[in-house]
């Protein structure tokens, strides 16, 4: 599988969601201690927010914990919000457009886990991403398509519901291929304002997921720790696992929900597919 993050706050280096947590993206891309494999090694992306309309993505095949590149640009780059991806190929090759994030206009998205049977499903999927923007897919991976069937389905107005549009027609095409479990995994994506990271899997058991609890209280909580009074009391993390042992730090999403975080507040609710019919 992979391992994410999603950031959103006060502006902070990349460099200090990356590299300086105990627990950091880069050792999880050697030490993984929650996901399927301990090493994600099949290539990086990391995404950003700054001055332009849209947002700046570095991607690249070489494992995070190798690139000398990721280094220099993370103590350079600044940002209230920030996607960072590192990878474990299941069957897609590894090449930079497979890399995560994926990014149109304003969008990112980035995936943990697999739509099982994708190479006999593909074409039925294909047909349903939006001629217009059919063309604008770069890889080859079920990630990448299922963001286009989301942005198809209507994720620039309603993201919940774009997504849940986008994994009921999954798991349509997937009854038809007499496939039991097809979805797993955990999705997140940002339209520079607002995350959105979700949280299931057909069978149930989906990959890990964790958000930051209040900053403010960790600091009442732990006022000599000199990480957390360098956050701003808006900043919040969602993450595939957590990033130190600090107690009460994290809270495991629910299975089955999507938390919506905007500002310093966050918002979990359930998430149920819908077929194109409007229903489960």
């Amino acid at each position: 599988m992979c391992r994410w993050l999603a950031y959103s706050g006060s502006p902070v280096l990349v460099e200090d969601l990356l590299y300086k947590p105990e627990h950091s993206l880069i050792v999880q891309s050697m030490h993984s201690t929650m996901g399927a494999e301990a090493t994600n090694g099949d290539g990086f992306g990391i995404g950003w927010y700054g001055s332009p309309q849209t947002p700046g993505i570095f991607r690249s095949i070489e494992p995070a914990w190798n690139d000398r590149n990721l280094r220099d640009l993370s103590a350079h780059i600044s940002s209230p919000r920030v996607f960072a991806h590192i990878r474990a190929a299941i069957g897609s090759p590894v090449q930079q457009t497979n890399c995560h994030p994926f990014r149109q206009g304003r969008w990112l998205w980035m995936h943990n886990g697999f739509i099982d049977g994708f190479h006999a499903m593909k074409r039925d999927l294909a047909l349903a991403v939006d001629p217009d923007r059919y063309a604008d897919i770069e890889g080859t991976t079920d990630s990448e398509l299922l963001f286009f069937l989301a942005l198809s389905f209507g994720l620039e107005d309603d993201p919940q519901a774009a997504v849940a549009r986008a994994v009921g027609l999954v798991e349509e095409v997937a009854e038809r291929h007499h496939v039991q479990f097809p979805v797993q995994g955990t999705f997140a994506t940002t339209d520079g304002a607002t995350t959105w990271a979700f949280r299931y899997s057909s069978d149930g058991r989906s990959r890990s997921l964790f958000h930051s609890t209040d900053v403010s209280m960790l600091k009442h909580q732990y006022p000599e720790n000199p990480a957390l009074h360098e956050l701003s009391d808006d900043a919040r993390l969602v993450v595939s696992e957590p990033l130190g042992e600090l107690r009460g730090a994290w809270r495991e999403v629910p299975e089955s929900s999507c938390v919506a975080i905007h500002g310093g507040e966050e918002k979990v609710s359930p998430f149920t597919p819908m077929t194109r019919a409007g229903t489960r």
